[in-house]
């Protein structure tokens, strides 16, 4: 398209900042006008400059020129409605121009529709990677999204885009490459040079976080914020950071801090919902959903997250109402069809069906959505029994996952023979704290603890906590205050605990679970990772409950391939990853009962579903509880439940899993392989 004097469009608006240095115009008023009107944006009076486009576009309505700068104007003053259409015609002019892909992103966010916002934002960073400012929009698009990892990486491009050390640069680009660990030593030796980086401590507890050191990346946004109190990406990373270490009252208060900051900033208050429904404050949760989605009624990921929010709370029925209602809104949202697939009673039909597999195939690099996607048509083809494409599907999200995951078999195997080596029978004495509160329930993911959390739970005097992540926490804190670099410190630091550090410790414990309690004798921790600190357990809380959910080895190996986890448990996306570990989990669970016989219970899920009562009354038992009746109705028992078993739970005992596995066993020779050549009795 040529502009008055035969110049294109592009020869105007190709660079960020040229809308500020437009050619000199000899021909009219019209010229004078425009160059009037480009002085006033420069000049951010972008009312005068609004007024002015709009006079010239009575006289000279086609004017490109004028279209383009009046949706400029309008954006910037506020009228994003008006500004939309503006920019989209310029737009279809010149569909390169990255600057206009900008201006419309922001009209959008404006507007409340996020996603449409996002998806003009990405179009601007791929036009041009040197928007700085683009790149800090869309952080900002994300973040009200809720996507924490898209978030971040926005955010790590915008500060590529400045003058930094190359040190950190270099270590920008190893978290963009998922290279966390370098990247973490890189951000450390810098910090010994530059140690008051705000930007270099927030990568570093960006680092954190990603892979688990969230007590660490705590202290490291506190001192961040510390130095710069108004640094609110930080402030928002320091709320998740308290999230996830299940500080809620605390990350509250630090979201209401940005709140009041940017009030009118919706990623805060889409933070401050996801944090009320992870502290299990439903009712207030969906209150705030309700507030956010006023302001973007159509945006996928938020509708995703309430609904996350609704099934966790018990609301099941609203939860898929809600769901549907993002996948109206955006056909390619790959995690709300999967959060369809993992309610284990929804049922696809042929044309949802249909559109995830071509939603599957659109998208041709790996992806969140891809892999999402890939879980929800294995579900799917699974309920049709349709089992070799239904595994085809599992196999290709896994793919995707285990690329991404760098987990090491070999390190959860050297953890093992750690604890067998050094954890004798000599560690179980009555010198720990004496309560017989905690009652643990450990084992895979997927092996029916959720289930036997749910019987517990309907006993009169024991309530149901969360997967509560204290005991790695407080391993973490005596790993931190012990300086010793010959060799790993734990589990080698439990034979050195006093009978005083002991007491304490199991306080410790205590006083972190009871912001979890209500006030009932006894309460459930469900970490099924916790099974390799029994000894820990039994060290600091010797009379403590511990109960190991067993599952039939090709059954719960199975289960957990094809879960797609929302974070953290990596080893389940290869069957040989799988077996080893599960391997390793047996052999440590043997050595377990050695040293602490009597100690600790296995239940076995098959066993529960062929004798419910029988079980029930073992495990009752066990834990010192009288048997109760309403143990065995447990489906009637109202509570929030956050697991994958979250709607299987509320129904009478579940049978459909026992022998799902197999229908795949042609597709499961290397995961069979793996458990006899370690050992497994199957």
């Amino acid at each position: 398209m040529l502009c008055g004097d035969g110049q294109s469009i592009l020869a105007v608006v190709c660079y960020p900042s040229s809308i500020y240095e437009f050619i000199e115009l000899t021909m009219s008023s019209l010229e004078n006008l425009f160059a009037q009107a480009s002085d006033a944006l420069r000049n951010q009076d972008a009312e005068l400059a609004r007024d002015l486009c709009a006079e010239a576009r009575q006289h000279a309505p086609d004017d490109v020129r004028f279209v383009m700068l009046h949706g400029f104007a309008l954006r910037r003053s506020g009228d994003h409605a008006a500004a939309e259409p503006l920019l989209r015609r310029t737009l279809s002019v010149d569909p390169g121009l990255d600057i206009g892909h900008h201006e419309l992103g922001l009209a959008l966010q404006g507007l409340g529709r996020l996603g449409e916002a996002r998806r003009a934002l990405e179009q601007a960073v791929s036009l041009n990677s040197n928007l700085v400012a683009a790149w800090r929009d869309l952080y900002e698009v994300r973040a009200a999204e809720g996507d924490d990892v898209g978030a971040a990486e926005a955010y790590r491009n915008a500060m590529g885009k400045k003058e930094l050390d190359p040190l950190l640069h270099k270590a920008l680009e190893l978290v963009g490459q998922g290279r966390l660990g370098v990247a973490e030593g890189i951000c450390r030796e810098y910090l010994k040079r530059r140690p008051h980086d705000v930007d270099a401590i927030r990568l570093l507890a960006e680092v954190g976080i990603s892979i688990g050191s969230i007590g660490e990346a705590q202290l490291l946004l506190e001192r961040c914020l510390e130095l710069a109190p108004e640094f609110h990406v930080a402030r928002a990373n320091y709320v998740t950071a308290l999230s996830r270490y299940q500080r809620f009252d605390e990350a509250l208060a630090e979201n209401e801090r940005l709140r009041k900051a940017q009030p009118n900033n919706l990623a805060h208050q889409v933070q401050c919902a996801t944090t009320l429904s992870m502290a299990g404050r439903f009712e207030s949760a969906h209150l705030e959903f309700a507030k956010v989605l006023e302001q973007a009624p159509g945006n996928e990921r938020i509708l995703t997250s309430y609904g996350h929010s609704l099934r966790y709370g018990g609301k099941g029925d609203e939860a898929i109402a809600v769901y549907l209602r993002a996948i109206d809104a955006e056909p390619s949202a790959g995690e709300a069809y999967w959060s369809l697939a993992n309610l284990k009673t929804f049922r696809f039909d042929d044309a949802q069906l249909s559109s995830m597999q071509s939603q599957f195939a659109a998208l041709t690099r790996p992806s969140e959505d891809k892999t999402h996607l890939a879980f929800a048509v294995g579900k799917a083809l699974e309920d049709r029994e349709d089992y070799d494409a239904s595994f085809a599907a599992y196999a290709e999200g896994n793919a995707i996952k285990r690329q991404m995951s760098g987990y090491d078999a070999d390190k959860t195997s050297a953890r093992v023979d750690r604890l067998i080596a050094r954890c004798g029978a000599d560690l179980w004495t009555e010198e720990g704290h004496p309560s017989d509160e905690p009652i643990f329930i450990i084992g895979l993911p997927r092996a029916g603890s959720t289930l036997l959390e749910q019987i517990l739970a309907s006993h009169s005097q024991v309530e149901a906590t969360a997967e509560l992540p204290f005991i790695g926490r407080i391993i973490g804190e005596m790993v931190a205050d012990r300086e010793r670099a010959d060799e790993p410190l734990y589990p080698s630091l439990l034979n050195e605990l006093s009978v005083n550090e002991r007491h304490s410790r199991g306080q410790q414990y205590l006083d972190l679970a009871a912001g979890y309690r209500s006030g009932k004798a006894r309460f459930i921790d469900k970490l099924p990772n916790n099974w390799e600190h029994v000894a820990f357990i039994k060290t600091i809380l010797p009379n403590a409950t511990v109960i190991d959910a067993r599952r039939q080895p090709m059954a719960a190996c199975f289960a957990n391939f094809k879960q797609l986890f929302a974070r953290g448990q990596e080893f389940t996306y290869s069957l040989e990853d799988i077996g080893r570990y599960y391997a390793d989990y047996l052999r440590l669970m043997s050595h377990w009962h050695e040293v602490f016989p009597g100690g600790l219970l296995t239940v076995r899920y098959e066993e529960v579903v062929d004798d419910l009562e029988t079980q029930v009354r073992q495990l009752l038992f066990h834990a010192n509880l009288d048997f109760e009746e309403a143990c065995l109705r447990y489906y009637e028992k109202d509570r929030a439940v956050r697991t994958a078993s979250s709607e299987q739970v509320r129904q009478p005992i579940y049978r459909d899993a026992l022998q799902l596995w197999e229908r795949y066993q042609p597709h499961l020779a290397p995961l069979e392989s793996i458990l006899r050549e370690r050992g497994v009795p199957l």
